[in-house]
């Protein structure tokens, strides 16, 4: 579905948050027979509604909402509103069509797009591969997930996008260039459990996209995209394995059997970060880029390229510690990997935020050969300090808040050391956001330093 295709339809947009305001503005302009805005949230009320949007779409909300959304043709819902939604399958029941702003812009433009997703990496791996496209004379704009809603994208030749596993859900058409960096459980209560969120990631694949890149180090990827990928022309392309034509060896980034540059060009820390680098230029290559000949090219673009806030990002302390906030490391999974990127200094662990049933075993099993302490957060901080319980070499310690946890940390950090908030959970609960935990962590820091 387009939005030339909404013209003439009774239409309701489902969040009033960036989203939905963004595809109230631009549903608008394709003349609906009714465009109205439907906020189902307790406080409705205080939603700052007015001016053009106002006008373009009423806002209705409490006890109306429903009724909004069932006297529509379609739906449009925002990413916030899960796929579990009791509204989600009355809608489908009365056989009203739900889509995404995501899905109505992918119509349009999927030609000239390359869509990254993945369980982690795929922020960092779409502003990289922005960023080295721009490098070699391929200019882009770039949004999605990680800030500018789809709907609000200026023209351009060529996207590049970071896309949610809400946005990838709703799409009926993929992407020119897929790529997915990782695969673990994550958000499950929104999508309705680990095989749903797997379905809702990986239909970015399920429309024949020109070229799909995948992390090859990821087992459960390959296993996953293995019967998906059978209705492409080409098999998907894997990056940073072993036998893979992009690849870290030996200090270097490889082509081939071509050594690109030194491994320190890239700052970023950790292993899962070389292969984010990889994926980043097999999608180059896979477009058409010369990377070797492009090789100087290249490597000064990976130098200056910085990463993201909220990602492994380091606070130099006068303690001589150093504290990382990797607040967005959301699941088990990737916080293991922020512990790998630290593995050769002595290391406390920050973990906890707001408990949604996660798995913690496989970070129990990470740390079976491994010495550090794990300083656990409410909510779910005493739920994983149970399952790391009786682990040789691995100290845990409860916290009441974050500034407790900062303060304890400095007392059982040995000098040089790291750390390291990655809370191997969602922030929302006791935070407002992930940005909210971070400027309390940067906070605490300061306000403990001696």
């Amino acid at each position: 579905m387009r939005l030339a295709d909404l013209r003439g339809r009774s239409v309701a947009v489902w969040g009033t948050g960036r989203e939905g305001r963004a595809a109230v503005t631009a549903i608008a302009r394709h003349e609906p027979s009714r465009l109205i805005a439907v906020d189902d949230s307790a406080d409705y009320l205080s939603v700052d509604w007015t001016g053009d949007l106002a006008e373009l779409a009423p806002l209705a909300g409490g006890e109306h909402a429903f009724a909004a959304l069932a006297s529509a043709d379609v739906v449009v819902r925002s990413p916030g509103v899960p796929s579990t939604h009791p509204y989600m399958v009355q809608l489908r029941e009365r056989g009203i069509t739900v889509t995404g702003g995501s899905a109505l812009w992918m119509a349009d433009h999927a030609a000239r797009t390359v869509g990254v997703t993945g369980s982690k990496g795929k922020s960092t791996t779409s502003s990289l591969i922005s960023h080295l496209l721009a490098a070699v004379g391929k200019p882009n704009a770039y949004g999605g997930n990680i800030g500018v809603p789809l709907l609000d994208l200026p023209e351009a030749e060529l996207y590049v996008l970071e896309l949610s596993s809400y946005q990838c859900a709703d799409l009926t058409d993929s992407p020119r260039v897929a790529v997915v960096t990782s695969l673990f459980p994550e958000h499950l209560d929104a999508h309705g459990g680990e095989r749903e969120y797997y379905r809702d990631k990986l239909n970015i694949l399920a429309y024949g996209p020109e070229l799909i890149v995948v992390n090859g180090t990821d087992k459960r990827l390959r296993d996953e995209i293995r019967g998906l990928t059978d209705v492409n022309r080409f098999p998907p392309v894997p990056a940073a394995a072993e036998d893979s034509r992009f690849r870290v060896e030996d200090g270097q980034v490889w082509c081939s059997d071509e050594p690109l540059f030194s491994r320190d060009a890239l700052v970023l820390k950790g292993r899962h970060n070389e292969g984010n680098l990889c994926v980043a230029l097999a999608v180059l290559d896979g477009m058409g880029v010369d990377v070797p000949g492009e090789r100087a090219v290249l490597e000064a673009a990976v130098r200056s390229f910085r990463g993201l806030p909220h990602r492994l990002a380091e606070i130099e302390d006068p303690s001589g510690l150093t504290f990382v906030d990797d607040t967005l490391s959301t699941s088990p999974y990737a916080a293991m990997h922020a512990i790998e990127a630290y593995e050769n200094r002595p290391l406390t662990v920050l973990v906890g935020g707001s408990d949604r049933g996660l798995d913690y075993s496989p970070l129990r099993e990470f740390l079976a050969s491994r010495e550090l302490t794990v300083i656990g957060l409410p909510d779910s901080g005493p739920r994983i300090l149970e399952a790391l319980a009786r682990l040789p070499r691995v100290r845990t310690e409860p916290a009441e808040d974050l500034v407790d946890a900062v303060r304890l940390a400095r007392r059982v950090t040995p000098a040089g050391g790291v750390v390291l908030l990655s809370p191997a959970a969602p922030s929302y609960g006791r935070f407002r956001n992930f940005e909210h935990r971070s400027e309390v962590f940067a906070q605490a820091v300061r306000d403990t330093a001696e």
